[in-house]
């Protein structure tokens, strides 16, 4: 390969909260300290031990080699750099400038869009299992969650229930739904029929639709991700979709989201609602980070992460499969999560999810309860790593840990 998906990288007291919250529980859910012996293996946070697309850090190098940093507008590149990534990646065709807007983070633009197309009290529709930032955003701006569960069919592959979601939606009166696509954390990609049965679903039940697409570019060989707004002319004026480079180029750490809203009354309640706020205004690194990563080297550099990542899904799942019994999972089509379902095991082993948990934290193992997502006896592991590195956490998982 052209770039490094292979050197291991020393990311302690760099930023990484992946590494250096582990064992300080400020957030309650950080995995414990490895025992010694065993150095730790970060595979809880949503970010990748990738080194970014060289064509990022060239572009951010280049801005902060000029010494003013000042007050600024996006610049056409910006936006071109946009449109054109939707275009070549997507296929979609007329965008244009003013459709697209910063966010500080997809949560951001939900919470804006929570606050307009809706009120306190209010119920809002996700599916399970579910990211848990959303239910999080909606629970902190005090309406009510509804879930409708996603479910496996004989293939073991993850399906919308659409009458479970309609009635959901009819009881409790929901006009507001987040959708996620491709979803985390079970890495679907929905294919366009179950896209177009889903918005018909929203449509016959006057429900707008939030839809995180921060995942849209991380799908594997053989997979592509439909914008949910493509679907159906309904679709185009009620979604509003929500895109960053963050996930795709390891950039999180930049903030930077944008949103696509096709509507010109939801765009303009929802932009008038976080202006307002003044919480939402970009920084002019992330600006360009962004800049470098839609340019020719990040198709490049995409297609080959693509790869990785696709490889060593196959890894994991395949040692799960071969190698501890009575755990459930699922081969993922895109992103770079999977979602271990320990029931029967923990049930053969008379043993709890909690004493799993850490039984993997004590050998370094660094993986993420997946009670916080809407699994009640899961837990959910990061990807994004040297092949290596993923190699020796299941070997550690194989030996201590899956013992019964």
């Amino acid at each position: 390969m052209k770039y490094d998906f292979t050197s291991i990288m020393d990311r302690r007291g760099r930023d990484a909260l992946a590494v250096d919250s582990v064992g300080q529980k400020m957030w309650g859910s950080e995995p414990d300290q490895p025992k010694e012996g065993f150095d730790f293996i970060p595979m809880w946070v949503a970010d990748m031990n990738f080194p970014t697309c060289p064509s990022v850090t060239e572009a951010v190098t280049k801005r902060v080699q000029h010494p003013a940093f000042g007050y600024f507008r996006p610049t056409e590149e910006y936006y071109d750099s946009i449109i054109r990534w939707q275009k070549e990646h997507f296929g979609v065709t007329g965008l244009k400038k003013e459709y697209i807007g910063y966010e500080n983070g997809v949560h951001g633009c939900v919470t804006s869009a929570v606050q307009v197309l809706s009120q306190p009290g209010d119920r809002i529709l996700l599916h399970s299992p579910f990211y848990l930032g959303f239910s999080d955003d909606i629970e902190g701006l005090g309406r009510r969650s509804v879930y409708s569960p996603l479910k496996k069919d004989e293939n073991g592959i993850w399906r919308m229930d659409y009458e479970d979601m309609d009635r959901k939606l009819k009881e409790n009166n929901i006009h507001l739904a987040i959708f996620c696509s491709p979803h985390n954390p079970c890495g679907r990609v929905w294919e366009r029929w179950e896209l177009e049965r889903a918005m018909e679903v929203y449509e016959a039940n006057d429900c707008y639709v939030i839809s995180d697409e921060i995942w849209a570019d991380l799908t594997y060989p053989g997979y592509r991700h439909t914008p949910t707004q493509t679907v159906s002319d309904w679709a185009k004026e009620h979604v509003v979709a929500v895109y960053a480079p963050s996930k795709t180029f390891n950039l999180a750490g930049m903030i930077g989201s944008f949103h696509v809203i096709y509507s010109k009354y939801l765009r303009d309640r929802i932009c008038s609602y976080s202006h307002a706020t003044h919480y939402n205004e970009m920084n002019v690194l992330s600006m360009h980070a962004l800049i470098g990563a839609y340019q020719p080297e990040g198709y490049e550099w995409l297609e080959e992460l693509r790869s990785v990542l696709s490889g060593n899904a196959r890894y994991a799942v395949d040692f799960i499969r071969d190698h501890f019994r009575g755990v459930d999972v699922s081969m993922p089509q895109g992103t770079y999560m999977i979602f271990l379902d320990c029931t029967e095991y923990c049930r053969s082993a008379g043993m709890t999810i909690d004493e799993l948990l850490r039984s993997g934290w004590s050998v370094g193992v660094g993986w993420q309860d997946g009670r916080a997502f809407g699994g009640p006896c899961h837990i959910r592991m990061n990807l994004a790593s040297p092949l290596s590195r993923i190699r020796e956490a299941f070997e550690r998982l194989d030996k201590y840990v899956f013992t019964a």
